[in-house]
């Protein structure tokens, strides 16, 4: 028996490892190469302490409250020197992977596929090199080096992670960089470099009702979570609010029906912010977030879009009293991630 541990970075480096069943996450993470802090590695000192976010496991009673108090035990910090898992875990580590000599990890790949989904959006395919495929959590990216030049993109997974196939939702930007190589010269057989995962916006353990936000290609991240989801059985209720600007810039709703059919308490709505649109809903995703979805603040939020979408909706919860269990959200810009999510 095997678990996989994520151990997240506070410089955005995500690396996973394996957990033997009996086996410290300290141990673990040294017999891989990946140097957590410590300094007893007998539950005495609080140097290896970290944040659980996820899964389950046994601290035992070695360890000493100046280590470790109850307080800290509740809000979910661990000991990685005492920590023995009993299923998969996430585990925020509040230092650089540079300090723990580790770094983001690479895989190459082949270009499977794109296809021009509208005007505004291109999904591109890319099988991975390699019998593991690439660990992610559902929601982080990548960056991908363009074919031709000395620079990358960063872009949100739209698929599920371990899979020897994987698929990302861009945005065409005119004159973009990635852009220009996905409409003018991709071919199928082209080979990808991908550097990651990275980021800390993620599905977490979901146990009460979710609103997912996204805006224009800030889907792709929401169609990786749900697939994950529909993997665990979830029958929690979801809701998801999907912004665009125009009409034909509404891309993979037939994936969104599908996960209506296989997800029994997930529904979507759509918006348009065109105002010559004949869509029944139209201006922004603000405007949609009714009394229904909100479930009085006993919701977690995730959003992903442009930087005024996500200043919008932080200044609607503001305005409107609202504070979510928790909200999680990344924003994307032009020069960073605009071609991504």
């Amino acid at each position: 028996m095997s678990y996989t541990i994520a151990l997240n970075f506070e410089d955005g480096v995500t690396r996973f490892i394996g957990c033997k069943e009996g086996e410290t996450v300290l141990d673990a993470a040294y017999r891989q190469k990946v140097n957590l802090p410590m300094d007893c590695s007998d539950g005495v000192c609080g140097t290896c302490k970290g944040h659980c976010e996820q899964g389950e496991f046994d601290m035992g009673d070695e360890y000493l409250e100046e280590a470790l108090s109850d307080e800290e035990v509740a809000e979910g910090q661990v000991l990685t020197c005492q920590m023995v898992p009993s299923t998969d875990c996430v585990i925020q580590v509040p230092v650089a992977s540079t300090l723990c000599k580790t770094q983001v990890g690479n895989v190459e790949g082949t270009v499977a596929a794109v296809e021009m989904l509208s005007e505004d959006s291109i999904e591109l395919i890319v099988d991975l090199d390699g019998s593991d495929g690439l660990t992610f959590l559902p929601g982080q990216y990548v960056h991908i080096d363009v074919p031709g030049t000395e620079v990358h993109r960063s872009y949100s997974f739209s698929s599920l992670p371990g899979g020897k196939r994987a698929a990302f939702l861009i945005r065409n930007i005119p004159n973009g960089v990635m852009s220009g190589y996905l409409t003018e010269r991709a071919a199928v057989g082209d080979r990808l470099m991908l550097t990651g995962p990275l980021g800390s916006f993620y599905l977490r353990e979901v146990s009460r009702p979710v609103l997912m936000l996204a805006g224009g290609t800030g889907l792709a991240p929401f169609l990786s979570m749900l697939a994950q989801l529909i993997d665990k059985n979830c029958d929690t209720p979801i809701h998801m609010i999907y912004g665009v600007n125009k009409d034909d810039h509404l891309v993979k709703t037939d994936a969104l029906d599908a996960f209506k059919e296989a997800l029994p308490n997930f529904s979507y709505s759509t918006v348009v912010v065109d105002d010559a649109s004949e869509h029944p809903r139209k201006g922004y995703v603000t405007h949609h977030m009714d009394a229904g979805v909100l479930h009085d603040g006993d919701i977690d939020v995730y959003l992903c879009g442009p930087p005024p979408m996500v200043d919008a909706v932080l200044k609607h919860f503001d305005a409107e009293g609202i504070t979510p269990q928790s909200f999680h959200y990344e924003k994307f810009t032009p020069n960073q991630v605009g071609e991504r999510a």
